[in-house]
């Protein structure tokens, strides 16, 4: 059975960059893996009343269980403000409720940021990766991936370009895989 990598985008817009480069990485999946791409588009903010009234959303519900059967994450993030976006972060925190039933527990991830600028992602980057340590998973520390410029590395169809950016991903997915297997539970 392979071992299923979520890839979780964290934009919602039609023409994301993240979402173009999540695509991407799904077809550079090893063999004995399946990379997954899991929505984040329903998923209604976060109140914890869902959970303390037993009146959960199905949406939510649909994620928790979805992210059960995942291994691992890999977050594909612009930033949004010097942040992580809030669709993001709701996902975190759908994900780390109700309290110690998190389905986030000790899944190694990766964070891969990108903007259309020269920043790439530096800020949702390292926010995202102060909520993962609390969420007690494992993140890859390098290689650091921040693409700047994304917008330079797609195509007139939407894909990613051949070239330096397409051989980096390839090369950090296959050291995420290698963090992976020395960190999975």
């Amino acid at each position: 059975m392979d071992k299923v990598i979520g890839i979780l985008a964290g934009s919602l817009r039609k023409a994301s960059f993240s979402k173009k480069i999540a695509e991407a990485i799904i077809e550079f999946a090893p063999e004995g893996y399946e990379f997954k791409m899991v929505s984040l588009e329903d998923l209604p903010i976060y109140n914890q009343d869902f959970d303390d009234y037993n009146d959960v959303p199905q949406a939510i519900h649909l994620f928790r269980e979805t992210m059960k059967g995942i291994s691992g994450v890999i977050f594909v993030t612009p930033e949004y403000n010097r942040s992580v976006p809030g669709v993001l972060k709701n996902a975190i925190d759908v994900g780390s409720r109700p309290y110690n039933k998190s389905i986030w527990d000790k899944k190694p991830a990766a964070v891969f940021s990108n903007s259309p600028g020269h920043l790439s992602g530096f800020g949702a980057n390292h926010h995202l990766r102060q909520s993962l340590v609390f969420l007690n998973m494992p993140t890859m520390q390098q290689p650091e991936v921040y693409l700047a410029q994304i917008k330079n590395d797609i195509d007139e169809n939407g894909h990613l370009k051949e070239g330096d950016t397409k051989a980096f991903l390839k090369k950090a997915v296959a050291a995420y895989i290698s963090w992976f297997e020395k960190n999975a539970v």
